[in-house]
């Protein structure tokens, strides 16, 4: 661990690991320092809140709290880049985004050494403070594009075994990283619920497809990535930089109907059976906050490796990243039980086929111009074993399987008054524990046609 004074300039290792990284650190607020707290003195992660009718603003989760960046940016008159941040934060993160990360790391390490043990800045840091409990999130950011890639090879060759059997990976999936533009309209943060959507569907043995409400609603475990500055319409991003364009992770829930999916899918790829809902969790965690959890990104020997332009030594060295991933299931029946989610798979985002850093450098070769506040999804991540599968649809080999979740209850797809919970965090030994929170979203029945 690389480290310096609270007050000096932070050193970094090869994987940006500072002294706001520091294992052994602990904060002068005790619910940030228990062992299963998600938000440690080393997270901090980003998100937009309020309590009551008051105006939705920026805010820093620490332990059971948040720093109201409203309130610390009112604390001082000083223009720092700290401050700068903060004032930025405000009913979304999108100006703070644009700032950079000179102004992010900034805001981090201010925060970091006024919440650490200790420090002179107690006083003034805890007059910030207000409770989660209570607390109604936004979306982090306004959302001007969403584009939604495929980056689990493992997933890509599963759904794709259901599709077509006899080419399950098409050719160009070793060479390109593949994404669709979704839609913005319709992403939610967590707590929201949807209705289950209508469209054509091809039942099995017919020959005309009906519209009616999907039978096979589905879940997909992914990551969202917010952009932070944006590049000028023309000018590509090269992978060297490319994260310095990434202003933090959440998770993402792409709700997919998979009846609907089947049969539109071709030959423009999603649309009705994407489109009607996204979920986010509201705390974004920075790159900082992940960076001694970074890894190796390899392939195998025998499969193409990157083309120049995704190609780095930095990528190679550290461009994975190991975030465990969870994915639970809350029925209507276990809800009015009192009993707790039931756990449908556990994987890890090292196994994806493809970087972050990847993703903005391919996003933009062709001159497309992101924007602040940008989202990208990774695309459902699934590992190698079976357990690891991020969706039903693997789970239940395409609902030809049904999945036992307890209690005499079974799931091929979704019904409704089903809650899909995804979880995130990241542990190994010499790191605190960094969390995500959690990410709700819940089925309703179909709206009226």
């Amino acid at each position: 661990m690389t480290g310096t004074s609270l007050n000096g300039t932070a050193a970094m290792d090869d994987a940006g690991v500072d002294f706001t990284n520091d294992a052994r650190a602990q904060s002068w607020l005790d619910s940030a320092n228990t062992p299963d707290c998600p938000f440690p003195i080393q997270n901090l992660p980003f998100g937009v809140f309020r309590h009551g009718s008051e105006a939705f603003r920026g805010g820093v989760a620490i332990g059971d709290q948040i720093v109201d960046l409203a309130r610390f940016a009112q604390s001082s008159a000083e223009n720092t880049d700290a401050q700068r941040g903060a004032r930025a934060a405000g009913s979304t993160l999108n100006a703070l985004m644009q700032l950079g990360p000179s102004v992010w790391q900034a805001l981090r390490r201010e925060l970091f050494a006024g919440l650490s043990a200790g420090s002179p800045r107690e006083s003034r840091f805890r007059e910030c403070l207000v409770p989660q409990h209570g607390a109604t999130f936004s979306l982090p950011a306004e959302i001007g594009d969403f584009t939604d890639f495929y980056t689990s090879i493992h997933h890509a060759t599963a759904i794709g075994r259901q599709f077509r059997p006899d080419n399950p990976l098409l050719p160009n999936y070793k060479w390109v990283p593949i994404g669709y533009h979704g839609r913005s309209s319709s992403i939610g943060v967590s707590g929201q619920s949807f209705p289950r959507p209508r469209g054509q569907r091809l039942a099995p043995g017919e020959r005309i497809p009906a519209v009616s409400a999907s039978r096979r609603l589905d879940y997909e475990l992914e990551l969202g990535v917010f952009v932070g500055p944006g590049n000028e319409r023309g000018k590509s991003i090269p992978i060297a930089a490319a994260e310095n364009h990434i202003f933090g992770l959440c998770l993402l829930n792409d709700w997919s109907a998979r009846d609907l999916q089947a049969w539109e899918y071709q030959p423009l790829g999603p649309f009705l059976a994407k489109n009607f809902a996204t979920t986010v969790s509201p705390w974004v965690v920075t790159l900082q906050a992940l960076a001694p959890f970074r890894t190796a990104f390899t392939r195998p020997a025998e499969d193409p490796q990157p083309l120049p332009y995704l190609d780095d030594p930095r990528n190679r060295e550290i461009g994975a990243i190991d975030i465990k991933l969870e994915a639970l299931i809350q029925t209507t029946r276990m809800r009015e039980r009192g009993e707790p989610p039931q756990r449908l798979s556990l994987t890890s985002f090292r196994h994806s086929y493809w970087t972050i850093a990847q993703l903005v450098a391919h996003h933009t070769v062709n001159g497309c111009n992101l924007r602040p506040g940008d989202l990208l999804g990774t695309g459902t991540q699934s590992g190698p074993t079976a357990s690891e599968a991020g969706s039903l649809a693997e789970l239940t080999q395409g609902g030809s399987q049904a999945l036992d979740i307890g209690d005499g209850e079974r799931r091929s797809f979704l019904e409704d008054g089903d809650a899909v919970i995804f979880r995130a965090w990241c542990e190994n030994a010499g790191a605190a524990r960094i969390g995500f929170g959690e990410l709700y979203g819940q089925v309703a029945p179909v709206a009226d046609a």
